[in-house]
């Protein structure tokens, strides 16, 4: 989901992640200290303690006709819990900074919030990733050992293979993707093998590449799209 700065800068998100939502270039080292945030805030400051805020702000990720009929989940102290079932499919969340690729500068951002709304081949095979990285995190463990768990899990089977259509809406204007960019602009991310190759990145091609997955251990590529509207149907800042 989180990125630095670049062509289009985005922070995720978380990615991711998360999404994310993330693949620039590398920001100088005064735009982006390289240990702004070496070590996870205290718990509550990536809490969100009004819970009908973080709901609609899960929300705000995709049409109001995907969202509303949507699973939500919201940021508990043990990791994510349903806050409203759905019955589409869809699950919509706020990813946080740990989504992200492992050598993000901002991982530790406690003020992250990556909206973002899954279809239902990417609440199966994504989604439990988001899950199991948050559980690491919320555990205690340092970015080295979330790394390394998420590592066992994967040489383990114990997250499912990626479906194939899988991707997600971040089209939210209320999410913070990162210290530079802020909500950035809205985008949909796919989530494809390692192996894909949809010209992401070349001279004239609306895709990007978001390297949230590009330093773990799960076979997944995120592809992005930038999209012209927000979720509210409002007209999207020119790129």
């Amino acid at each position: 989901m989180k990125q630095g700065t670049g062509r289009w800068k985005i922070g995720v998100t978380l990615g991711v992640l998360l999404a994310t939502a993330t693949a620039a270039a590398e920001g100088s080292p005064a735009q982006n200290p390289p240990h702004a945030y070496p070590a996870m805030a205290p718990l509550a400051q990536y809490l969100m303690a009004d819970r009908n805020a973080e709901i609609a702000l899960a929300r705000s990720a995709a049409p109001k006709a995907i969202s509303d009929d949507a699973t939500v989940l919201v940021l508990g102290p043990h990791g994510y819990i349903t806050a409203v079932k759905g019955k589409n499919g869809f699950v919509c969340l706020v990813d946080r900074g740990w989504t992200a690729q492992f050598d993000f500068p901002e991982f530790w951002n406690p003020k992250l919030r990556g909206p973002m709304c899954l279809n239902p081949q990417a609440a199966r095979s994504i989604l439990p990733i988001s899950l199991k990285r948050t559980e690491l995190a919320l555990a205690g463990r340092s970015k080295e050992q979330i790394l390394q768990g998420m590592k066992a899990a994967v040489a383990g089977k114990q997250l499912p293979p990626l479906e194939p259509g899988a991707m997600c809406y971040m089209l939210s204007k209320q999410g913070y993707l990162n210290d530079d960019v802020g909500h950035w602009m809205p985008h949909l991310m796919f989530y494809v093998p390692r192996d894909a190759d949809w010209g992401a990145d070349q001279p004239g091609s609306p895709v990007m590449l978001n390297p949230q997955f590009h330093d773990g251990p799960e076979p997944v590529k995120v592809m992005m799209v930038p999209a012209d509207k927000w979720s509210d149907g409002t007209p999207a800042p020119a790129m």
